[in-house]
């Protein structure tokens, strides 16, 4: 009964929000509760959801404060050279921008943390899209894609939990995945090339005068030639800051739900004006809230964070609580212009930390009422005998829904070692059991459970439904070619 239970709040969950029927906060909260009537146990839903906001606590903190931080970075000029190299890059060449999102957000994941990847991701690149007319789910799909690909590096969180469920070093469960790691890293950039082409062909391309010549690029915006027959006309500078992200033919379509580019912009205080150094600017180089002269400060400080971060020298809700009060008081000293920068961000904030005390309803229902448990059981009670021997595949092929649909603590913790008994009386290594438990990363950094998605879509202004169609097959696609490269290099 709780495994049919368990499946069928999934379900209605997902459907609801992809249908747009219901908002992800609403859903996350009203339909665990519904169900846990249905299970018999509306008497105990204050126990579990206390108990899901008490785990999840120090989570919302983290990231209300990393916003902050990363905000107020964003706003004092931090991150300006990251955004004038990869313009540079770009050309505003729609192909380029995606691939550049990629590329981005692949490098950036080196920190380990998923909610800094999508801050400095969506920061860099999201007045480029708005300005260009590119859909905004591109954008946030193979940036969770990247990132979950990424996430398994051993002080992501899942190598580190895999190796301390079974006991095994990390060294030894990461170091030969690598090569089916890189495969699954190779495709999503090969991904973003494919659907950057589509945009190009759908939004057209701009390019600068004496570009191809001289390679600089001055103030007016011209049209590119026209693209391959087919392809959408190319668009003129005017054009480009308002056109839609949402694509006729729906592949690479997404509602941008929220403000409008302009002010989006304004909320992390800069714009998207063209500049006469730049040509084609992402964000404003003459904001108010620029502080050149506390450059270095800044990027040392933010080194000294991350480094402190990936040491594990202070929880991280701490490190980023200490890091938001001390980038206020120096870069903004006076009272009034730290309220205007915290108010500035606090859209973000209230939309994040929201999403993280709703999901706590929801994984509370599911764990406290023993859902989890009997879907996992159920799982891999159905597991054909036959199969002992391949136990390295089906906990590859497990990993996909059931890390998308719980926690990674309760997949490594809860249904990994159970896996990996069975695989070993089948002569199975729990090495190989640890490896192929990897695989579904590209797909959970997707998942309603993982709080920083919400930072993701939030900061995007893109509806959760709407990230959730665009990326879920795409992710599941790149899982499963982390799979198929680990088995062909013997690895799994």
């Amino acid at each position: 009964m709780l495994t049919f239970l368990g499946f069928a709040m999934i379900a209605t969950f997902l459907v609801l929000i992809m249908m747009k029927k219901m908002s992800p906060i609403a859903a996350l909260v009203l339909i665990p509760a519904l169900f846990c009537v249905f299970a018999g146990k509306g008497a105990h839903l204050g126990d579990y959801v206390i108990d899901g906001v008490g785990k999840l606590a120090p989570t919302a903190a983290m990231l209300m404060f990393a916003i902050v931080y990363f905000g107020v970075m964003i706003d004092v000029g931090l991150f300006d050279p990251i955004v004038r190299g990869i313009l540079r890059f770009c050309k505003a060449d729609p192909m380029r921008v995606v691939v550049g999102t990629a590329v981005l957000a692949a490098i950036v994941s080196l920190d380990g943390d998923g909610s800094t990847t999508f801050m400095i991701t969506v920061s860099a690149m999201y007045p480029l899209y708005k300005r260009l007319g590119l859909s905004l789910v591109v954008m946030t799909g193979l940036a969770a894609t990247a990132n979950g690909v990424m996430n398994t590096l051993p002080w992501g969180g899942p190598t580190a939990r895999a190796a301390t469920a079974l006991k095994l070093d990390a060294a030894d469960i990461f170091v030969p995945m690598i090569p089916a790691l890189a495969m699954g890293l190779l495709f999503v950039f090969v991904l973003a090339y494919v659907l950057g082409v589509k945009e190009r062909r759908r939004v057209g391309t701009l390019v600068l005068p004496g570009q191809v010549e001289r390679e600089a690029a001055e103030e007016e915006l011209v049209p590119a030639a026209p693209a391959a027959s087919g392809a959408s006309a190319p668009v003129s500078a005017s054009a480009v800051t308002s056109a839609p992200a949402a694509s006729a033919s729906g592949e690479g379509a997404g509602s941008a739900a929220g403000p409008d580019a302009a002010s989006a912009s304004a909320a992390q205080g800069g714009g998207d004006a063209a500049t006469p150094e730049d040509g084609f600017q992402g964000l404003d180089p003459h904001r108010p809230t620029l502080r050149p002269h506390l450059y270095w400060f800044n990027a040392g400080v933010t080194v000294a964070l991350l480094t402190a971060m990936i040491m594990e020298l202070l929880p991280i809700p701490v490190l980023f609580l200490l890091g938001a009060a001390l980038a206020l008081t120096v870069n903004f000293p006076h009272m009034p212009d730290q309220k205007a920068r915290i108010a500035a961000h606090a859209d973000n904030v209230l939309n994040v930390a929201g999403m993280v005390f709703a999901a706590a309803v929801f994984t509370g229902v599911l764990t406290g009422t023993g859902m989890v448990k009997h879907m996992a059981d159920w799982l891999v009670g159905a597991i054909p005998e036959g199969m002992g021997p391949h136990m390295a595949l089906v906990t590859g092929l497990l990993s996909l829904p059931l890390t998308y649909f719980m926690s990674n603590d309760g997949f490594y913790f809860g249904v990994l070692p159970v896996l990996a008994e069975a695989g070993a009386a089948h002569g199975v290594s729990p090495l190989e059991i640890a490896r192929a438990s990897l695989v579904g990363q590209a797909l959970h950094m997707s998942s309603p459970l993982v709080p920083a998605v919400y930072v993701l879509v939030g900061m995007a202004t893109v509806e959760f439904g709407d990230h959730t169609r665009f990326t879920v097959k795409w992710a599941a696609l790149t899982s499963l070619v982390v799979l198929a490269a680990g088995m062909l290099f013997g690895i799994i």
